[in-house]
Formats: structure tokens, sequence, C-alpha cells
């Protein structure tokens, strides 16, 4: 049995089909799009085939998150947010460049928050994040439940020193995340609001 299983990317797929040909289970060919991991068998033969490059092979194993100083997550956030500008900014413009710049930041972006650890899906913070969201009222919390009952974690979900840290502020002007204490001299490092403009999060 292969190590690997095949994913798609539904934002980069271009419905050539392509994959639905060659995969010799039938496991691309569902009805959300979705590959059925329980049918793959890691030939990889779908992402050899796929010419828009929608399919990955990722690995039914991820080893622990590698650790991060604060101040790089800081960073990386800071990046993230950025980058979401981007793409709503691009997203609001008619030409084709415009278009390459929204899915460019899209992915960037992902890139970014699979460094700072939110998607690596096996890590703690991956659970953790999960946890933060489930009573968020717009997201289903069902779908949330499923996830954290299905993800066969790989780390603990809390070290004293993150539990420390679960204090979280949102900048009130574009939306950026604080995680820790707020100081009387802290500025968004997104768009440079001082800490008044920031609201806890409960």
């Amino acid at each position: 049995m292969a190590d690997k299983y095949a994913v798609r990317n539904l934002r980069l797929c271009t419905k050539d089909c392509l994959c639905l040909y060659v995969c010799p289970t039938g496991a691309t060919d569902t009805e959300n799009s979705i590959i059925d991991v329980s049918r793959c068998i890691g030939c990889g033969a779908c992402a050899d085939a796929c010419p828009s490059a929608a399919i990955s092979m990722v690995p039914k194993v991820y080893p622990p998150q590698q650790p991060k100083a604060d101040d790089v997550i800081e960073a990386l956030r800071a990046l993230i947010q950025s980058k979401v500008q981007a793409e709503s900014l691009a997203s609001q413009l008619p030409d084709a460049l415009s278009v390459a710049i929204e899915k460019s930041s899209r992915l960037m972006a992902e890139d970014l928050c699979r460094e700072a650890g939110f998607m690596l899906p096996q890590s703690g913070n991956s659970r953790r994040f999960l946890e933060s969201i489930q009573n968020y009222p717009d997201i289903p919390r069902n779908d949330v439940e499923e996830l954290l009952r299905t993800i066969d974690f790989n780390e603990n979900t809390q070290s004293p020193k993150q539990e420390e840290k679960s204090e979280k502020w949102k900048c009130s002007v574009c939306g950026y995340i604080h995680e820790g204490p707020l100081p009387d001299d802290f500025k968004c490092p997104v768009c440079g609001q001082p800490a008044s403009a920031f609201i806890k999060i409960e």
C-alpha cells in the first residue's frame, strides 16, 4: 500500500477530466469532486495526467509541526493579511492580469498559512484552530466536529505556553488577529492602527 494519496485542489481544477480516465480504481470520479481516499492506491497517475496541476500526492502521515518563534508567526500572519487584501483588490478589476494576481495572491496566502502551521491537517495547531472556530456563527458546527473526529492528530492540543497565549484581539479596521496580551503601545502590523482599534475576541 502506498504511503501517499491524491488530493484535488478545486481552485486549480479546469475540468479537463483526464484524471477520470487514468485512475485504475475510479477514486477520482466522485459526486463532490473530492478524490475518494478509501479507493486511492497512491499510484500518482491522476497527478501526472492533470494538465492544470490541480492534483497533488500528499503523505498519509505527516511529521509533527515544526515549532516557530512568536515573532516569526506574527510576521507570517501579517504577510497573509497583505495577500488577502491584494486578492480582494484584484478581484474587483476586470482584466486578465488582475485574475492572475488574484489567484497568485490566494496561493501565496495558502502557502503562508501552511508555513504558519495552520494547514498541516494532523498538527496540534490545526486542532487548536478548529476548536477555536467551533462557535463561529457563519461556520457549520457539524463540519468542524466531523474534522475534529476524523483527523488523526499527531500532537498534543496545547502546551502551557500556548494556553497562556489563548487571549486574542481583532483589528476593527483590517481584521488582523493578534494572539496574547495587547500592550498599550501595540500597533497593527498590517494597517498600523493603535491598540485602541482592537476588539477582544471572546
